[in-house]
């Protein structure tokens, strides 16, 4: 068996573009990958221009060595657009093998350890004090269809152009303290601030909850810098959710190794596929860390995520958008006509060889990519601050 052809294929679902990669054999086994580079996907293109002349003629079972050799086989080695590139490949070769051996991708990961995989719900209306009554009628339907575990976004998330972190944590602070109080001790929460404080504010942010507010705080403070978290860690008692941004198991290692991370947020499209994501998973298990996956495109990701889950010892629960109130439309039956779908507030991994999608090329390749660029947000002071 060989490599035949490598295609990207850039299109729009829903209000976002996204990236699938096709891999097919001299034989006629199509595999798809995904990447997650997310509003950065021509760069993934360029990067899959660069691997596809050596890779054409490998045999895909090879996934291991393949891995090693697109990795390794430049001096610049690593960084989030080659990984990306490399998780989408990985990913589509995957899908090739099960196919080929008529078995589910978690097969060749070790078999499955659970039959469900457990969700948490995402709730999309912000945390301020503004829109209580809205959050909690929010959160209370999706706790009425069944989902134990909420993840919100602070007070000022949506705006497009400012973002004024001291207002936020302010505003979010006394959201969340009323939310705790109507919805009870028995509803896990969580909080998305996407990078956007300085160790200051985030301690601060958690200082102003009471004990028992948040169960996880994710990726509150941007993560080049593990002695940051360091000191943020010492700050604060909340549990922290670190690592949709890391593109290899380096990168994971000082948070899983210093107890900087209680929760892993593995992104298998941009880590570097499954070959590096379970890596990073082996490796947080020697470390007592759940892992909890980045989820955040489309049915590629999400079965890709879901296989993934299914066979880790030390998973916790798997991000989605897929509930009612998601309004994102990354899951477009009319592009993917079979994939992963909820049932109830769980994903069940389809009994089919590969991945368990399938793609309408044609309404794909008909679905021209939009322009979107992510918001270039500001203080109101001027200055630039993190999206």
């Amino acid at each position: 068996m060989k490599i035949e052809a490598i295609e990207t294929l850039f299109g729009a679902v829903g209000n976002r573009n996204q990236l699938l990669v096709k891999v097919v054999t001299e034989c006629g086994i199509v595999g798809w990958g995904e990447s997650g580079l997310s509003g950065r996907e021509r760069a993934v293109i360029g990067a899959m221009d660069h691997f596809r002349p050596f890779l054409l003629g490998k045999d895909p079972r090879q996934i291991g060595r393949i891995w090693q050799e697109v990795y390794r086989g430049h001096y610049f080695e690593g960084g989030r657009v080659f990984t990306a590139a490399m998780s989408a490949l990985d990913i589509a070769l995957h899908d090739i093998v099960g196919k080929a051996l008529g078995v589910p991708v978690y097969q060749l990961l070790g078999g499955k350890q659970r039959e469900r995989i457990p969700t948490f719900a995402c709730c999309y209306t912000e945390a301020d004090p503004d829109r209580l009554d809205e959050l909690v009628k929010e959160v209370q339907a999706l706790v009425d269809l069944g989902w134990t575990t909420i993840r919100v976004i602070p007070a000022g998330f949506d705006h497009p152009e400012v973002f004024e972190p001291r207002d936020s944590i302010a505003r979010t602070a006394r959201c969340l303290t009323e939310l705790r109080k109507i919805i009870g001790p028995d509803i896990t929460l969580g909080i998305d601030y996407h990078h956007r404080l300085g160790v200051a504010e985030a301690a601060s942010f958690c200082q102003r909850l009471a004990p028992g507010t948040l169960d996880f705080i994710e990726e509150p403070i941007r993560n080049e810098s593990p002695d940051a978290y360091a000191t943020l860690r010492g700050m604060t008692e909340v549990p922290f959710a670190i690592g949709e941004e890391f593109s290899s198991k380096w990168a994971a290692a000082p948070y899983l190794e210093r107890g900087l991370t209680q929760y892993l947020r593995v992104d298998v499209c941009n880590i570097g596929g499954f070959t590096e994501a379970m890596k990073a998973a082996s490796l947080a298990e020697t470390h007592y860390v759940d892992v909890m996956p980045h989820n955040p495109l489309g049915p590629v990701c999400t079965a890709a995520s879901n296989h993934f889950a299914a066979v880790l010892p030390n998973f916790s629960l798997m991000e989605t958008h897929q509930g009612p109130f998601c309004k994102f439309g990354f899951h477009d039956p009319a592009l993917f006509p079979v994939q992963h779908k909820l049932d109830g507030c769980d994903f069940m991994v389809p009994e089919v060889p590969g991945l368990g999608v399938e793609v309408d090329e044609d309404a794909f390749r008909q679905s021209a990519p939009v322009p979107v660029e992510p918001p270039h947000l500001s203080k109101p002071d001027g200055s630039v601050t993190n999206w």
